[in-house]
């Protein structure tokens, strides 16, 4: 009696242990392996996170992923000021900065979860709009309020928003051109050139990468 508990236990055992090897080679190796290989083979660019490169091949960050372009903090600043010779993206705490736009880091993710009638919510885009007026006015080029899209003054509901709209592309595109000391014309064009359209034709909305017209803008300023 003793002997077959010990052989039948054995077996049990044998067989759990053989169970646990195949599933482990087949879940555990196989799968991944036949998963990596399709993704490689057909979708390389998003299965390798959607990077973005530069002109000289490095990789400046996921266009996923938005990004801040700011000045280094100056002592007893709460927050850096942006840096005016880039395309600004949509106000967020959550954006890590990139002022060289060779490094990218992220910080956090969320909303603000304020109702639209928040007083303090209220302050902050009220506040963001002047910040958006004054920034973006040149000696040859007003800006106004009444033309300030809502992207440029509200984050998305991640806070994460790689895109802004075309319209609030095209309210920065005299002031980033005088910052660079680039003709108006080549901004505009740039900015025609990394406008995506709606998805299909009809879903979702025209939109502009901030972090991939930034890196063109790079290549242009050497250029």
């Amino acid at each position: 009696m003793t002997n077959n508990s010990v052989s039948s236990t054995a077996r049990v055992l044998g067989a759990g242990l053989r169970a646990l090897l195949v599933l482990t080679l087949v879940c555990g190796v196989l799968y991944p392996l036949a998963v990596t290989g399709v993704a490689q083979a057909l979708f390389q660019d998003k299965a390798n996170g959607s990077e973005i490169k530069d002109s000289g091949g490095r990789v400046v960050g996921s266009s996923l992923i938005g990004q801040r372009y700011d000045l280094p903090p100056k002592g007893g600043e709460e927050s850096p000021a942006p840096d005016l010779r880039w395309f600004q993206p949509r106000p967020s705490n959550g954006l890590g900065s990139n002022s060289v736009n060779t490094q990218y880091s992220l910080i956090l993710s969320g909303a603000t979860n304020r109702s639209g009638d928040n007083k303090e919510l209220v302050q902050w885009v009220t506040a963001a709009k002047a910040a958006v007026v004054k920034d973006n006015s040149t000696p040859t080029y007003k800006v106004n309020p009444a033309d300030v899209p809502a992207d440029a003054v509200t984050s998305s509901g991640s806070g994460l928003d790689p895109d802004i709209s075309p319209a609030y592309a095209e309210l920065q595109v005299h002031r980033v051109a005088e910052k660079n000391n680039l003709d108006v014309g080549k901004v505009e064009d740039l900015v025609a050139d990394h406008t995506t359209g709606r998805l299909l034709g009809f879903m979702g909305e025209p939109r502009v990468n901030v972090l991939e017209l930034n890196t063109a803008l790079r290549d242009l300023t050497r250029g």
